[in-house]
């Protein structure tokens, strides 16, 4: 069954690359209206354009520049929440400049994007709020200390959320990516001998794809889910499903990004 999303508008920050930008586009295949928000640097009115959608400059760290870009939008049916940063440094290096950026990024980011959301969903008695947090909100991958720390932060968020906002028919859920192609990960995906190891442990013997994510996004935000809130969705190829190794040498053979079987 296709996702419709026609005469609704939706909303995602940190929508000019990567998963964003792969969710926006999801949304406007379906239909939807949508709005970019994204840094300055990252030009959220080209990338909006490319695809016929609307972009626009707004930081999630700044209140006053998330409510105009709403209002801007007009009222609103689907929000994505997305924005995020990562630095990587161990427990005793990481700087509380890093610390304090992450948490703002990506948990003040999320819970006020969250209240902005509902302050104009609620009147209306409906909306769908889709947060990305990852398969690092249970997890405690070395070197990732503040990262670690706000996305598992944001499932407190997602909780609360869903509980309070289920009366108003405003559903909130979350998509937990594990490792993605982004550009983020470029320099990872592009030494062979690392992503070999690592994927050992992805029982689909490989990464995921920006459109992999956004495709369990749209489908969150959509009326196929009605019934759905408070769920964390996990997309990470089976990753946190697998205690040890799946893939070794005996039975597969890796070639050139991902594990298959002789």
């Amino acid at each position: 069954m296709p996702l419709d999303f026609r005469g609704k508008t939706a909303v995602v920050t940190g929508g000019a690359n990567g998963i964003g930008l792969a969710a926006a586009k999801a949304l406007a295949a379906g239909g939807a209206r949508v709005w970019i928000l994204d840094l300055e640097k990252e030009r959220p009115a080209e990338a909006a354009a490319s695809f016929g959608a609307q972009g626009r400059v707004a930081d999630v760290t700044d209140r006053a520049s998330l409510e105009a870009a709403f209002d801007a939008a007009g009222p609103v049916d689907i929000v994505v929440a997305n924005a995020g940063t990562v630095y990587f440094a161990d427990v005793t290096t990481t700087t509380r400049e890093q610390w304090d950026r992450t948490i703002a990024v990506n948990l003040t980011g999320i819970f006020q994007t969250v209240q902005v959301a509902t302050e104009r969903m609620k009147p209306r008695r409906k909306g769908a709020i889709v947060l990305t947090a990852s398969t690092n909100s249970w997890d405690g991958e070395a070197e990732l200390v503040a990262y670690n720390a706000s996305k598992a932060g944001i499932l407190g968020i997602l909780h609360t959320a869903a509980n309070e906002l289920g009366p108003y028919q405003i559903r909130v859920n979350a998509v937990c990516p594990g490792l993605i192609r982004t550009r983020l990960t470029k320099g990872f995906y592009g030494n062979p001998a690392l992503i070999k190891e690592y994927f050992r442990d992805i029982p689909l013997g490989r990464g995921g794809e920006t459109e992999e994510v956004a495709n369990a996004i749209a489908f969150l935000a959509s009326d196929l889910a009605s019934f759905i809130t408070g769920a964390a969705l996990v997309v990470d190829g089976g990753q946190m499903a697998a205690k040890f190794g799946v893939w070794t040498e005996e039975k597969a053979e890796f070639e050139t990004d991902r594990w298959r079987l002789r």
